[in-house]
């Protein structure tokens, strides 16, 4: 049984391109058409010395202006196949690469990640419309499961397994989808430590994650190196997903998606993002850079960029609601580092 440090666990019970060298270690002193595009623009620009992409995305990491600020303390880290190439402790060492923490929704991307694979990256219609939220299951309550739960005696608490025909075929951000398609696929009988088991027989054994509730879709928990290994498994082609990123994306913003293709969604309102298989595409044609991403509720946010050639994670346990704060900042660091420019 983990024991979760007691600091966090007034958190846990409110919610359940090229080659680089070297790693500098910082402290406190569809694939849609337009992340194809996206990538091939970022690829077309002018070489950038490694040394000055890494004094760049550090130096955005540790700004006293810009929107890491508010995300502090963090541990960020960025890399691509090979490994770790920049990373640091902002605003003190509470969170390390060793350090463990809960992913929440991040949890997403290994569930969908662990179908795929066990599906030999062949999914079915039902499979694609349950890990793009759009199957009608959409009154999951996760704070009302208990960790000693199967994932079908956590369907069956309240109305965790309802279905809703009016949601149905329409985006709808809601962890019922997942815990559903868990049941249907034969997984309902399972508690965290079978989950668990699951998970590593299609990720690897050596992928040191597990989960502390019976809930696909947010119940994982780790260290950010860990999910650091996980994303290089799929830019090194390993897992299945990684050549499906971006894959079969819905529009996913109520308030910019038309004709009430969505109805619920964690992104701002301003912004434009899609949907794909247990990831988001930050497509948005004004912040966006076409990158996949999974962010957790509590802050814990990995990212694969357009390219497909680099990983990040910015990591870190704040307040429930933390997700997109860690995004705000996550993705200046994932542009220095692109660019070599401050932000």
């Amino acid at each position: 049984l983990f024991l979760w440090p007691a600091a966090l666990a007034g958190l846990l019970s409110a919610c359940g391109g090229g080659s680089d060298e070297g790693l500098a270690e910082a402290t406190a002193s569809p694939a849609s058409e337009l992340s194809v595009a996206l990538a091939a623009r970022s690829s077309a620009a002018r070489p950038v010395s490694v040394n000055l992409r890494i004094a760049a995305a550090r130096a955005t990491a540790e700004s006293a202006s810009n929107a890491c600020v508010e995300a502090r303390p963090f541990y960020w880290e960025i890399g691509n196949v090979d490994g770790a190439k920049a990373a640091g402790s902002v605003g003190g060492s509470t969170f390390k690469a060793s350090t463990l923490m809960p992913y929440a929704s991040a949890s997403k991307w290994l569930y969908s990640a662990y179908v795929v694979q066990r599906a030999r990256g062949v999914l079915s219609s039902m499979d694609i419309q349950m890990l793009t939220f759009r199957s009608g299951y959409t009154q999951f309550q996760a704070s009302s499961c208990e960790p000693g739960q199967t994932v079908d005696g956590c369907l069956a608490t309240g109305s965790n397994g309802k279905y809703s025909a009016a949601t149905d075929g329409r985006f709808f951000y809601d962890g019922g989808h997942m815990q559903k398609h868990a049941s249907l696929i034969g997984l309902g009988a399972m508690t965290s430590a079978g989950l668990t088991n699951a998970l590593r027989s299609q990720i690897g054994s050596d992928v040191a994650i597990s989960y502390d509730r019976p809930q696909p879709p947010g119940g994982a928990y780790g260290t950010p190196a860990a999910y650091a290994k996980f994303l290089r498994k799929m830019l090194g082609g390993q897992l299945a997903l990684g050549a499906l990123l971006g894959s079969s994306s819905v529009c996913a913003n109520p308030a910019t998606c038309g004709a009430g293709q969505a109805l619920k969604t964690p992104v701002p309102k301003e912004e434009t993002w899609r949907y794909s298989l247990g990831h988001w595409v930050e497509s948005d044609p004004v912040v966006g850079d076409g990158a996949f991403s999974s962010a957790g509720a509590f802050g814990f946010y990995p990212w694969i960029d357009a390219s497909r050639t680099q990983y990040g994670i910015l990591a870190r346990v704040a307040p429930s609601g933390a997700g997109f704060g860690s995004a705000a900042c996550g993705r200046l660091i994932r542009k220095a580092y692109a660019t070599g420019v401050v932000l």
